[in-house]
């Protein structure tokens, strides 16, 4: 298994005081699976984070502080994007070729544990193998709400121009 931590960084337009650093842990499984630790740190009296629940799957969770992982398909144009609510909440999405799709795709549901103390918030993701398309780049990103209801855009690289996840630019990290 190799392991591997990378901080996300906000996007220029969308600065948040309330958060000093995202990083992810990217672990890949010998088994082929993937699994992702998400640590957030900084005022979280000031973000919003939904409480624990039971994690459904759901659509639109981008709306409100979720964790995301875009994986490209090995054409180099299809992808999958998987979205994660601190609340145990997911969805996942696949696309023929930049924005076009967005169908929910068929996955094993994720694993999703979450870990809560006063100066960081964890969330640990475990993908099963079969939940992953056969290419090697991802993306890694948040969103991120504050009480204010401001959202700010958190990638390891961001496109020029407006936040844009799923932007090539955006699959930033080569998977071995």
């Amino acid at each position: 298994m190799t392991s591997r931590t990378v901080a996300l960084i906000a996007h220029p337009d969308t600065p948040c005081p309330e958060v000093e650093t995202i990083h992810v842990r990217i672990e890949r499984a010998e088994n082929g699976g993937l699994h992702l630790k998400y640590t957030l740190t900084g005022d979280l009296q000031a973000v919003r984070i939904p409480p624990p629940s039971a994690g459904k799957r759901l659509d639109e969770l981008w709306r409100h502080t979720c964790f995301e992982v875009f994986l490209l398909g090995a054409d180099g144009r299809s992808y999958r994007e998987f979205n994660f609510s601190p609340a145990g909440d997911w969805q996942t999405y696949d696309f023929r070729a930049y924005r076009d799709g967005g169908a929910p795709a068929a996955v094993d549901p994720p694993i999703i544990e979450r870990t809560d103390t006063p100066t960081y918030l964890q969330l640990d993701i475990t993908l099963a193998r079969t939940s992953l398309p056969a290419g090697r780049r991802l993306g890694l990103s948040a969103v991120i709400e504050t009480g204010t209801r401001e959202i700010s855009y958190w990638a390891l690289r961001h496109a020029p121009g407006k936040a844009d996840f799923h932007h090539t630019d955006a699959f930033a990290l080569e998977l071995t």
